[in-house]
């Protein structure tokens, strides 16, 4: 990506067109809104949409009523690449607003969040635009504020390991007043009759719907983070005929992997239990999205590592970049490796990030992203290259480490 005003305008087209259609997509799906502030929201959303087409590309209200149960890409004007909008829906069969398009949105806003503060957006995105300041973002900062490294690595492992649970339990984290308030409600698109329950693997809680399966009413629920509902934290449960709980029903778990990558693949076997949503509080979405979900292959491969005797530090400097791993024989010259571990959908829009800050400001060597986003390690490793970093799947990353030290991964 370069700094062409041409570029700059593609990306904030795709992000005002996304914008609009998540917002639109909510209000026509989130129960309880009175009918005329639904409206209101559509018709703004709708008038953001035709803001950012342009007048060569009209739109009506109907067509984008329309056009939000349909294919993202569609909804941008001619001549603008879509990357990945491209298939990507806003509501799915459930009539629920998906994770990849919550996914896109905010890792769209951080991109353009950075690029204002490099200040090579100027009349690009407004203030008000991203009023809503990317949440992890200030969470830092207030686990910065106190200076002391212990207490920022003990308040941000607190937001891996405790994404959610009950408020007498939240209230004993090591965690400034502020960021305790990111801790919310329990989504009300988590709860069935008062139940919810945490995933296994991250702990949030988990997507619920109603379907109808064959003439009868089956509840079906999995991790609001689709890597992790593949990984075997997706279950059905029978609608009990009470108020008692229900209970998910074992599903079969996808095969464990052999070498490299069991090291660090999470244990689902043990089926979650419904826990009532009063008396609990779950993290805000943004910080579970990108500080827990990308915190959890850190710590593994943090814990993973030490346990072999390897010597690592967590996110050293206060946050200068996630991991610092020290590489060699016991006795003799060792390697140090700065790496930054990354967890996001669209590797474009991280491609476009690490472009933006020329690599890593931090000074980080090495990207880490989760083996399941094997995928994206072509794309990122051309960027990467261009500043001298490189790029691996964390169990990769483990395997290249231990072998260099002399001890073994697997």
């Amino acid at each position: 990506m370069g700094d062409s005003a041409q570029t700059l305008d593609e990306v904030k087209v795709r992000y005002l067109v996304t914008r609009a259609a998540l917002r639109a997509a909510k209000a026509m799906t989130t129960p309880g809104l009175e009918p005329q502030q639904r409206l209101a929201t559509l018709m703004e959303c709708h008038g953001t949409m035709l803001a950012a087409r342009g007048p060569g590309s009209p739109l009506s209200f109907g067509a984008f009523r329309r056009a939000l149960k349909g294919d993202l890409a569609g909804l941008l004007p001619e001549g603008i690449v879509p990357l990945d909008l491209d298939g990507m829906l806003v509501v799915d069969q459930d009539g629920q607003v998906t994770e990849g398009a919550f996914d896109l949105d905010l890792e769209q806003r951080m991109l353009l969040h950075t690029l204002r503060k490099l200040d090579r957006t100027a009349g690009v995105v407004s203030d008000r635009e991203l009023q809503s300041e990317i949440d992890q973002e200030t969470a830092y900062a207030l686990l910065k504020k106190q200076g002391d490294q212990a207490v920022y690595v003990a308040g941000r492992s607190d937001l891996i390991r405790h994404p959610a649970g009950p408020v007498n339990e939240l209230c004993e984290l090591r965690l400034p007043p502020l960021i305790a308030d990111f801790y919310k409600e329990i989504p009300y698109n988590s709860v069935y009759r008062g139940w919810w329950f945490p995933c296994p693997i991250c702990a949030w809680p988990m997507r619920l719907v109603i379907r109808k399966n064959a003439g009868a009413t089956v509840g079906v629920t999995h991790c609001w983070h689709a890597p992790h509902a593949d990984l075997g934290a997706s279950y059905l449960f029978r609608l009990p005929v009470d108020s008692n709980a229900p209970e998910l029903l074992p599903e079969p778990s996808p095969p464990r992997p052999s070498g490299r990558e069991a090291v660090l693949y999470p244990d689902v076997k043990e089926v979650p239990q419904a826990l009532p949503a009063d008396g609990h509080k779950a993290l805000t979405r943004g910080i579970w999205r990108y500080t827990t979900v990308p915190g959890l292959p850190e710590l593994a491969l943090y814990d993973r590592l030490a346990e072999r005797g390897l010597k690592v530090q967590m996110w050293p400097i206060l946050d200068a970049y996630d991991l610092l791993v020290e590489v060699g024989p016991k006795r003799g010259k060792k390697k140090s490796f700065k790496v930054d571990v990354k967890d996001y959908t669209s590797a474009t829009t991280l491609a476009k990030l690490i472009h933006a800050q020329d690599g890593d400001r931090g000074g980080a060597d090495w990207l880490v992203v989760p083996d399941y986003r094997a995928g994206q390690i072509p794309l990122l490793s051309g960027v990467c290259a261009k500043y001298e970093m490189r790029v691996a799947t964390a169990s990769e990353f483990g395997e290249m480490v231990c072998e260099k030290s002399g001890v073994s991964w697997t």
